[in-house]
Formats: structure tokens, C-alpha cells, sequence
């Protein structure tokens, strides 16, 4: 039986956020989710509420560590405590290093790394304060290999994964550590990419693709093991993903 927990989603308006919401709450846990477009945001809360399920959101931006520290306290008020941060957040603008698209570079950096490094700083106060807690990466396959466009992703998912496999060996055996690292997926990251010949690319490398719930429940088996038990890392991909 699923003991119910308060989880706190990133980047939940769409995509792997929002279908993890909509697993995680159907399982009984209670949601709190966070992204820039807060109708997104409410219309999925409205959904999940109508549904049986505690449900809320709040305006988040991830790349501020003042907002993902007042978006952890405020569910820690709301709910007495916080036993999972996913941080899921993150843009994928595609493209080749000479096309010199440095803002989007940024971009990623900001949102892929920061944005995760933030999250932790916000959660892992409360977490040690409680005595347990999960905090979980959604990293990509793209933290395992490097293709042609991908440099600048896979070097802030690379970091990513790095950045939560050491915070795994720090915190000892109260908090646990996992990534998750989705192959080809449907969702809206690829709408970011700017540059014609990544996009037209991307058109073709995702005609396999995993339904976003497919991560999803990757990420909800991970939280419903028992307590003493740390799952790693999942790495998760279509069958006909190379």
C-alpha cells in the first residue's frame, strides 16, 4: 500500500511534470506543483482535485533561488512537510556549437543546472531538518551520450547527473537520491529549437518515442520503495531507441 507523501514537482505544466503529476496523485500522493504558466498550472490542479486528489500550484521559476526556496517553504507550511522535490524543469534548444546561439546556451544553463542546483539549496535544509526526504533529477539520455547539436544539453545533463550522484554519497542513509534519465520522449522541449537543421533533425529522431506517463511511473516506483532502499538511477527509452 502506497503511504501517501507530499511531493513537489518542477517544470509540471506539461510533459513529464504534468503526467508525473497526474500518476503521483492518482496514487495518493499529494502534489504541489510549480512552473511559469500558471493556467496550465490551474487547469491540471482543477483535474487532479476533481479527481479525489490534493493538489496545488504556485508561479515558479526556477533559474531564482529565492522563488524554489519560498515554493519549498510554502509547501512545507501548506503540508507539515516535504518528502520529495523532483526536479524536472528544464529546455532543450538544440543546436550546433558554430551556430553561436549563446543565449540559449544560458538558457540551459541556467534552467538545467542552476535550476537543479536551487532546488536542492531549498530542499535539503528541510529534508535533513525532518530526517528523510527523496530528492530526484530528471536527467535525459543525453547525460550518457553526446550526438551532433547536443553538446551544450548533454553537458548540463552530464553536470546534472554528476551534481546528484555526489549529493547521493554525501547525504548518508536519511535522504534518498535518484535520476532519472528519459530517452527520445514526447513532449514539448523540442518546440524550443531554433535552429533549422537540429529541428528538422529532432523531426526524425522522434519518430520512436515513450509517452510521457511511461517516465512517470518510473519516477513513482522509485519514490514507493521502502524507505532503505535508494534507487539509483533509471534510465528509460523507447525498445527502438539505438
Amino acid at each position: 500500500m502506497t503511504t501517501e507523501k507530499t511531493v513537489l514537482i518542477t517544470g509540471a505544466s506539461s510533459g513529464i511534470g504534468a503526467a508525473t503529476a497526474r500518476v503521483l496523485a492518482e496514487a495518493g500522493h499529494r502534489v504541489v506543483l510549480g512552473a511559469r504558466r500558471t493556467d496550465r498550472l490551474d487547469a491540471l490542479v482543477a483535474e487532479l482535485r476533481e479527481g479525489g486528489a490534493t493538489a496545488s500550484a504556485r508561479r515558479l521559476d526556477v533559474t531564482d533561488a529565492a522563488d524554489v526556496v519560498a515554493f519549498v517553504e510554502a509547501a512545507r507550511d501548506e503540508h507539515g512537510r516535504v518528502d520529495v522535490l523532483i526536479n524536472n524543469a528544464g529546455v532543450m534548444p538544440l543546436s550546433p556549437l558554430e551556430s553561436l546561439l549563446v543565449d540559449q546556451w544560458d538558457a540551459m544553463i541556467d534552467v538545467n543546472l542552476r535550476g537543479l542546483l536551487h532546488g536542492i539549496a531549498a530542499a535539503l535544509p528541510v529534508m535533513r531538518a525532518q530526517g528523510s526526504g527523496q530528492l530526484i533529477t530528471v536527467a535525459s539520455i543525453g547525460a550518457h551520450l553526446v550526438v551532433p547539436t547536443s553538446a551544450v544539453y548533454s553537458a548540463t545533463k552530464f553536470a546534472a547527473w554528476a551534481v546528484t550522484e555526489g549529493l547521493r554519497q554525501e547525504v548518508g542513509d536519511r535522504i534518498r537520491v535518484t535520476t532519472i534519465s528519459p530517452g527520445v520522449t514526447e513532449s514539448e522541449l523540442a518546440s524550443t529549437i531554433t535552429d533549422p537543421d537540429a529541428a528538422a533533425a529532432m523531426v526524425e529522431y522522434r519518430r520512436d518515442a515513450l509517452p510521457a506517463s511511461a517516465v512517470a511511473r518510473a519516477i513513482a516506483y522509485a519514490i514507493d520503495q521502502p524507505d532503505d532502499v535508494d534507487v539509483n538511477e533509471i534510465v528509460v527509452r523507447p525498445t527502438a531507441q539505438v
